[in-house]
């Protein structure tokens, strides 16, 4: 019997998966972020997958990965660098090596490393690690050999088989990290539950992987455990991803407002899987009609806004330069509508699997003629709930289309959510006309205090109208082509959305209340940003953070806020848009910027280090 191997406490762990686009990767990350969300840790996660996902086997341009951070308390990012890596060939070793820490442990399945694969990675000596320098711990593992040898009687065939080299590896690092196996053993069940042979191979590889790690020690000094910590609000949990989380939003709101929900939609990526997720749930009274293009979606959205229902397009940053006609319609009629753009790499086809933030001032300003949209930004995979449901609420409370922005990053990668109570989340109240308004409305009869034109549905008895693109007169709504009333119309629409920051929430600053620097942001870079004013924190430093949700309109403090710091640096994942928008609005103020465009997230040391010099400056 082997020794006992020491159990390490620790507070936190990254892991990283990765190998070829068909390996599943993605599959086994998930399932370890879910069996470590049921034990309570707090997790964050990165999926980082190739745009040329039929790349060759084996090759460096189709290595696919997924990086999870496991703590015991909270956790704001999905980490800079892992503590282990899964390389599950030679391609994926090169590829993501450079993730690693110093002290991390690789996993390498050894059958992947012959002298062809070798070749298709572009190594020139026959060892890979004297190449590449490494010193760090390997588990060397013969995992395509095991899972042969431990399903030779299933009756599968042998790409079957090799489909559960990724159980093997995740039943390893389960051992590793002291994780429970039988969670994963239920997830396998459920999700192959029409094809029980396919979930009993996948089960008998993943306790193969276990304890192959249990009965070897696989070659590591000792094992680690990260307990949790974090005392969490009572309730039930799931680990879900931003586009889930926007989709749950979306008929959510739908439900508050009594309202269908519709999906006018064409798949783009990363954007796709909302589409997908809606289309599942029909029994809600949710319609969803994927189009042949953009501008199809677009319109048929502003047609089911129109109609009276919760309309919604959803698309990423090329899709929306598309759109934009058809936004533009929903600007002038003043219909409500929920613009979803998932932003990703650009421009152009650009990097559809990265993320970035630089569709910002195409949703601020994107459109022709002076065409103002209220712009709200998700923080975070489990935000984009909350801030789904808030674009509906301004949306259709407001009658304008909302832009709601998430990104790739945030989209794809997950976290542990709360189930929410609908109960205490607030109603949505359409302004609809009332029978007592038949004798004098006109369709652009306005609520005095917030501008808000009233909402007459088609079929309403006594309330027949016409809307479209052309300008109509604010008094009649007839078509107006006067001068006077078309810059009266511009300036009724342009009031109507700057006064939305009545109904807003004041603008919060985390962290030091004498900070010397703050740290300014938007949207999904939330997690880096804070976890960097934490890092300056304890190094002593005094940081602050204030990261913003609503971009236009600004929360009525946001001059306020701003001018009460010295120092103030911008951070985004473009060249300076947000900074510009700030500029444009508040005259005078001085700001520093930290812009990066990689299509990855921010790095946190990096942040810290380029604000340190600012503060030492």
């Amino acid at each position: 019997m082997a020794e006992e191997i020491t159990v390490k406490e620790i507070d936190e762990v990254v892991v990283r998966f990765s190998g070829d686009s068909g390996d599943g990767m993605q599959l086994a990350g998930n399932m370890f972020s879910n069996i470590s969300a049921t034990e309570g840790n707090d997790i964050s996660t990165f999926p980082d997958y190739p745009a040329d996902i039929r790349a060759p086997q084996g090759s460096l341009t189709g290595v696919s990965g997924f990086q999870v951070h496991i703590g015991s308390g909270k956790v704001y990012t999905p980490g800079d660098k892992c503590d282990v890596l899964v390389a599950m060939n030679p391609a994926a070793l090169k590829t993501q090596y450079k993730f690693c820490k110093p002290q991390s442990v690789i996993i390498i399945d050894t059958d992947s490393f012959t002298k062809r694969d070798l070749e298709k990675a572009q190594f020139q000596l026959e060892n890979p690690f004297s190449e590449l320098g490494i010193k760090n711990e390997v588990v060397e593992a013969s995992i395509t050999t095991m899972c042969k040898e431990c399903l030779k009687d299933s009756g599968l065939d042998n790409k079957s088989i090799l489909r559960t080299k990724n159980m093997f590896a995740l039943g390893l690092v389960c051992w590793l990290f002291q994780r429970d196996v039988k969670v994963g053993e239920k997830i396998l069940r459920e999700k192959f539950a029409k094809k029980p042979e396919i979930a009993e191979a996948n089960v008998q590889v993943l306790y193969a992987g276990y304890q192959f790690g249990a009965n070897t020690h696989a070659s590591v000094s000792m094992s680690y455990r990260v307990p949790s910590k974090n005392q969490k609000a009572h309730g039930r949990y799931m680990d879900i991803n931003g586009n889930k989380a926007t989709s749950y939003g979306l008929i959510a709101a739908a439900e508050k407002a009594g309202l269908q929900l519709y999906l006018g939609s064409y798949p783009i990526t990363p954007a796709t899987d909302i589409l997908h997720e809606l289309a599942k749930h029909k029994s809600l009274g949710v319609k969803t009609v994927q189009c042949e293009d953009e501008i199809a979606g677009c319109a048929s959205a502003v047609g089911a806004a129109f109609a009276g229902a919760l309309a919604v397009t959803t698309t990423s940053g090329p899709g929306i330069c598309l759109k934009s006609e058809a936004m533009n319609l929903a600007v002038i009629t003043e219909l409500p509508l929920v613009i979803v753009d998932v932003q990703r790499g650009g421009p152009s086809t650009g990097l559809p699997t990265k993320s970035e933030q630089t569709d910002l001032l195409q949703a601020l300003y994107g459109r022709n003629g002076e065409s103002p949209m209220p712009v709200i930004a998700a923080s975070s995979p489990t935000d984009c709930f909350d801030a789904a449901f808030t674009a509906c609420k301004i949306a259709l409370e407001h009658m304008t289309p909302v832009v709601l922005l998430t990104d790739a990053y945030i989209a794809n990668g997950s976290a542990a959510w709360k189930l929410p109570d609908l109960n205490e989340y607030p109603s949505i109240n359409p302004p609809y006309v009332t029978p007592e308004m038949a004798s004098y409305w006109t369709p652009f009869l306005r609520n005095y205090e917030t501008g808000v034109r009233y909402w007459a549905k088609p079929g309403t008895e006594g309330f027949m109208h016409r809307i479209g693109g052309l300008e109509k007169s604010s008094e009649t709504g007839a078509i107006s082509t006067e001068p006077e009333n078309h810059h009266l119309m511009t300036q009724l629409r342009a009031e109507k959305v700057a006064k939305i920051a009545d109904t807003l929430p004041l603008l919060e600053v985390e962290g030091a209340e004498d900070a010397d620097l703050l740290i300014v942001g938007f949207g999904g870079t939330y997690g880096h940003l804070h976890s960097a004013m934490d890092t300056l924190n304890a190094n002593g430093k005094k940081a602050a953070l204030a990261h913003f949700r609503f971009i236009n309109p600004l929360p009525k403090n946001t001059e306020e806020v701003l001018r009460k710091y010295k120092k103030i640096v911008v951070a985004e994942q473009n060249m300076g848009q947000f900074a510009g928008y700030l500029r444009m609005k508040i005259e005078g103020l001085h700001l520093h910027q930290f812009n990066q465009v990689k299509g990855q997230p921010f790095v946190v040391q990096e942040l810290v280090d380029a604000f340190t010099k600012i503060m030492e400056e």
